[in-house]
């Protein structure tokens, strides 16, 4: 986990929190960079909430799902005003914050009496209890396994230690691939193990094909090397963050003549590059067009080129400058 809170101890409940969003989606191994810039740049819930959205967002850019980072300033703000809630209703109240989060939080921080089932818990109780649905069909027999073990005498003594213990658990040994069966403390009670059956849990379900989608974006340059860029609206995907200005994202391949009509403003537009990026829903191809003239007059806001870097762009967005930026001709 990108914290670690000591034997016994609950941990500090602002890291919790800020860990557990950041991890939502995401691996703890892409985690953890975000997670120390974050904290040294935000110590406190009061450092958070007294930044601007802009300065978060920009913090968060290359994360995905910027939803979380909205609703982290949101629930940061309403923490340095009251405090975090230490009861279960006071945390699902915060927003961005739904059971499994709540769980978590008051569990490792509060010392809450309960299991929060994350991906990795879920691949240790359905190998230990040998639950054969696939998911998402195993996820409510997953759930009453948790509680279950939630009324165990060590789990109801040392509720923060259990919490960690099975997320470390199924994070270095009841791993998805070729488990350490051998080496876990648990082998002995795993039905999973006793029927042959651990490596091949949880079973999942097969998914559907992503749907592909098509956009073009424009790099429009003016002659002081300012580049025109655009914030896009605060709800949806990517909601908040800053874009190049361009198309809707559609299942329908943009034709060039058609993309062009949309352009910013009229210019010598020539393909400058083309990026693949995945959506946890679709997938996404982009023509990124490019121009220069000698003053832009269009809607939105200029930076220079050399000064794009602290800039809220999400992931999708940064590939579409590196393809411009490898075009020799800008």
């Amino acid at each position: 986990m990108p914290w670690r809170a000591e034997p016994g101890e609950a941990a500090d409940p602002y890291r919790v929190w800020l860990s557990e969003i950041m991890l939502q989606q995401t691996t703890v191994t892409a985690v953890i960079p975000y997670f120390e810039a974050f904290v040294a740049r935000f110590p406190t819930a009061a450092a958070l909430a007294a930044a601007p959205l802009e300065q978060v967002l920009s913090a968060w850019a290359g994360l995905g799902y910027y939803a979380r980072a909205r609703n982290l300033h949101a629930c940061a703000q309403l923490v340095a005003r009251d405090g975090f809630p230490n009861d279960p209703a006071g945390l699902l109240a915060l927003p961005g914050v739904g059971p499994y989060t709540a769980a978590a939080i008051g569990a490792i921080a509060f010392g809450h009496n309960v299991i929060p089932v994350d991906g990795n818990v879920e691949r240790v109780l359905s190998r230990l209890f040998a639950i054969t649905e696939p998911l998402p069909a195993a996820k409510k027999p997953i759930a009453v396994q948790a509680r279950a073990l939630a009324t165990q005498a060590v789990a109801q003594a040392r509720p923060s230690d259990t919490a960690q213990a099975l997320f470390d658990l199924g994070a270095t040994v009841c791993t998805p691939r070729q488990p350490s069966c051998v080496l876990c403390p648990l082998r002995d009670e795993c039905a999973g193990l006793r029927a042959g059956l651990a490596a091949d849990l949880p079973r999942k379900a097969l998914k559907k094909a992503r749907p592909h989608r098509f956009g073009v974006h424009f790099w429009l340059q003016d002659g002081q090397g300012r580049v025109l860029l655009r914030r896009r609206p605060q709800r949806g995907l990517l909601g908040g963050m800053t874009e190049l200005p361009g198309t809707s994202w559609r299942s329908k391949p943009w034709g060039h003549a058609e993309a062009l009509a949309t352009a910013p403003m009229a210019g010598e537009w020539r393909l400058a590059g083309q990026v693949e990026h995945g959506f946890t829903h679709f997938t996404l191809s982009i023509d990124v067009f490019a121009a220069r003239v000698a003053v832009i007059e269009a809607e939105g806001f200029l930076r220079d080129r050399a000064a794009l870097g602290p800039e809220a762009l999400p992931s999708v967005m940064r590939k579409c400058v590196e393809a411009v930026l490898r075009d020799s001709a800008l």
